[in-house]
Parts: C-alpha cells; structure tokens; sequence
C-alpha cells in the first residue's frame, strides 16, 4: 500500500529537522520525515572534542571533489552527515548567524523575508532551540591570548558573534548544552515530538526520483525496491549536494549536464547544480608551543576573528577574511602534524569567496557518485584574499601577546616569504570549512531554481529548504543560517 502523507520532508539534517518538527505542530497536518540514514548511536557524536574523528566513519557520506587546479590538483574530502540530525552531527558546532549586510543579497533574490530583519525571528527560534551557549571561564588560556593579540593590532572586542555586527573578535558560540553536543535531531526530534501521531520518520530510505503528475510533483520513488510515497506537497532538505542531485537525477536540470548522465530533461532548469560555494580553510599558521597546550574543555576550536582586511579597527561592515583559533596542530593532508598538546594553530579563511562551482550527476541512479567541481581559488579575487588571511595570521600569531605560547612558527615555516612561495603553499593547505551552498539559488532570473516561497520554478508543490537556496554564503559557518531558512518557511507555511 502506498503511504500519503501531506507533507513529505525529504532529509532530516539540519533544515528538515526543524521543518517536521514544526509543520507537525499542526495536528491536522500528516508529515513523513525521510532520511538515507538512521538514528545517531555512536557516543562520539555528543562528544564535542570528537568532531574531527567523526569523518569518514559509516554516517558520513564520504563524497570527494575532483581534482582542483588551483590546490595543486588535489582532491578534497567533504564529509556530509548521513543520519538523521544530518551534519549537524558532524560539524565543529560554532553557531554564526552572520553579518546583517550579507542577507541584502538574499532580500533582492527572494524579498523581505529573507533579510537579516525578516530572518531574525527564525534565527531566535532556532536559538532557543538549539540552546546556543556562549562559553565563559572554559575558554582556553591560548585562546584568550590570541583574542588579546587581535585587540593589541586594533581588532574590535566583540562579546558575542551574533549581535548582528561581525567585524572583532570572540569566544564562539556553540551548539552545545552541558558539555554535550546538540544536534538538529536533539532539538528539534525530541521523544515527545517524534511521539506526535501525525509525524512518521521514515529511516534508511533514500529518495531514488521525484514523481509527478504533469507540471506537479506527487512524491517520490525511495530506495531500491521502488516503493512510491505520495505527499500533497514536497520539501526537499537533503542538503547543497543531495538536493540538486535528486532534482537532477528526477530529470529537473540542464539538459545538456541530464544528457551527460543519461538521463532524459522533464523540465528545463538550467541553474540547478550551479552557483556551488564553500569556505576555504587554510590549514593552517602552526605554532610550537613553549609549554604544553592544554587540552580544550570545548571543541578545539575556540575564538573566530572577523576582519576588513585593508582596516583591522572597523566595527561595522561585512568582513572578508577570518582567523580561527585552534588548541592543536591542524594541517592538511600534505603536510605532517606536531605531537597533540605541542602545537596550536590559526586558520586564515575567505568569508566572501567569488569562485563558483557545479554539481552533477555521473549516471541515473542514487548509486553513481556525484561529480563535485568546487572551482577552488579559481578566482585572483580568492587568491589574493586567502593571501591577504594567511599574511593576517601570521602577524597575529606574532604578536606580543603570544609570547607566553608561542615557540616557533612551524607551517608555513621561516623559509616561505615571498607571495609566490605563500600561494604555493596554500594550494597545498586549504580545506574545505564544510560550507557548501547555492546549488538551487533563490532569484528572480532565469538561472534561479527557487522562488521567494522557496518553490521550484515551473513545478506545483515542490519545495526546497535547505543550504543550497543561499544566493551567496554568509560570512561565517552556515548551520544558523540554515536552521533560520527552515523556521522561516514553516512560518510561512
């Protein structure tokens, strides 16, 4: 028997978590929340401190790039959490809601509701949610010198990141409660709301197509059985990369990218799978430590540092790069890492990247991975900023006020001075920051696959709620805003 539901949320992570949960606040509502994978059972997952162990383990869908030009050919890993709570089961917590200037973006593509002002409300519920926690006395003693160093060079204090001004330098607030992690699952999928009679949560059933009836789509196909699950309307939330896959995979794309893969155009929509962003992270400024470093009583890492880079002393404005200060060696794959405890770090990361990739489809079914071409530092915009963010990490990590830490400089090393040898070393150093976006925009034009409704454009009863919306990235870590996206469309629905 084929099951109905009224609304069928497909992807429980970040967005389609709080979306069941407050469309089932309805009791005349029937909603399925579906999702390729099960509930979190690995205790690591609450651990905070964890977060860097959790990639690559069976909830994580283990996806790669192709190679990158622009970062010496390599390919990049981008974990994606592949169980309900999504990868906010995987992320490093930091909960940023993002400078205000970085939603006009989003108000012109969608209208009001998707400003700073029309999204507030949505981001103070998640909030509440969530349990947003701004640490105190358990910031680290390294941290705390590293925030003094930024003020010494004119960096603004700023006691929170999500005062609505970004420009300065604070602890991180974090998506924890009591020492623990909290998930989209634990804040939003609590017992007493998956007890609700009109909410079914349906796990280890991945969406194979959407089905349709004409211009309006009834559902979807899941797993391979083929079982059909029919819904009067259909919220995709599966995430930057899923989502436009399943829309591709359903034949709703470019018809030259569908073609490539095999797979016949139902309906022309050319930006689906384009527009693709994410943060870099330069991994990263290391530095050998006086004295032993002591362990994190959080996650790592502790303190973010917005700046203008041309005005390190500005307190109002979008930021274009950012310092992230970390209690441990971290580099990428190319380079060797110090003993734990030995060594701390500043990352140097690109708020506002111009480089943009695609997504596509290597073949028809859920079984052919996807094509992921991120387009890194492709851009001399991009080059020259993460330029800019590295030189600014090293002149914070020089400060007067790390003296107490820091030994030596250990990556990129005494010996890489000139921009030339930076950028080489760069190439070798960046990682993703796990912030991919943008692959089905919200606008206007012809190349949005989104109205402000957030409604696939040409489609009837097809919705998606989710990162790749995002006309353009915030300014930092998109959990919030992602979470605020999703409370703002179940307020209007």
């Amino acid at each position: 028997m084929t099951e109905h539901f009224d609304l069928l949320v497909i992807g429980a992570g970040s967005a389609g978590c709080v979306v069941a949960s407050r469309m089932s606040e309805n009791p005349s509502l029937r909603v399925g929340l579906l999702d390729a994978g099960d509930m979190p059972v690995d205790p690591d997952i609450g651990n905070p401190l964890k977060w860097p162990a959790l990639q690559g383990r069976s909830y994580d869908w283990k996806y790669r790039t192709v190679p990158q030009v622009h970062t010496a050919g390599r390919v990049h890993e981008w974990p994606r959490g592949r169980l309900v709570g999504g990868s906010s089961c995987l992320n490093a917590l930091a909960h940023v809601r993002g400078q205000r200037r970085d939603f006009d973006s989003w108000a012109e593509a969608g209208g009001p509701a998707w400003s700073y002002d029309g999204l507030l409300p949505g981001f103070v519920r998640s909030e509440s949610a969530l349990q947003v926690y701004l640490p105190g006395d358990e910031v680290s003693p390294v941290a705390r010198c590293y925030m003094a160093a930024g003020n010494l060079l004119g960096v603004p204090v700023l006691g929170n990141h999500n005062s609505g001004e970004l420009l300065g330098t604070a602890p991180n607030a974090l998506t924890m409660r009591k020492g623990r992690r909290v998930s989209a699952a634990d804040a939003y999928l609590s017992p007493d709301v998956l007890a609700r009679r009109n909410l079914v949560l349906l796990t280890g059933r991945e969406a194979e197509q959407l089905t349709f009836a004409r211009s309006r789509v009834t559902g979807a196909v899941v797993g391979a059985e083929g079982i059909a699950i029919t819904a009067d309307r259909t919220v995709l939330c599966a995430g930057a990369v899923a989502t436009p896959l399943l829309l591709m995979r359903s034949g709703i794309g470019d018809p030259a990218v569908l073609a490539g893969a095999g797979i016949d155009c139902r309906h022309d929509l050319r930006g689906v799978g384009a527009n693709l962003q994410d943060h870099l992270l330069a991994l990263g400024n290391v530095y050998r430590a006086r004295m032993p470093v002591p362990p994190s009583r959080l996650q790592h890492s502790e303190s973010l540092m917005y700046l203008d880079h041309a005005d390190w002393r500005k307190t109002a404005g979008r930021p274009d790069i950012v310092l992230a200060c970390v209690m441990a060696p971290s580099v990428s794959e190319q380079f060797s890492a110090p003993a734990y405890g030995t060594a701390f770090t500043i990352l140097a990361g690109v708020t506002h990247p111009t480089s943009r990739g695609t997504i596509k489809p290597s073949g028809q079914g859920r079984g052919h991975p996807p094509l992921i071409d991120p387009h890194y530092l492709e851009t001399g915009h991009d080059r020259a900023m993460m330029r800019e963010a590295m030189k600014a990490a090293r002149r914070v990590g020089a400060s007067a006020a790390l003296d107490l830490w820091r030994e030596d400089e250990i990556h990129p090393g005494a010996s890489v001075t000139s921009d030339a040898d930076l950028d080489r070393f760069l190439a070798r150093a960046v990682c993703t920051h796990h912030h991919p976006a943008g692959t089905c925009r919200m606008g206007r034009d012809e190349l949005a696959v989104v109205d402000g409704a957030l409604t696939v454009r040409g489609l009837e009863a097809l919705f998606v709620v989710d990162a790749s919306v995002m006309p353009s990235l915030p300014s930092g870590p998109i959990n919030a805003a992602v979470a605020a996206i999703a409370e703002t469309w179940a307020a209007m629905n």
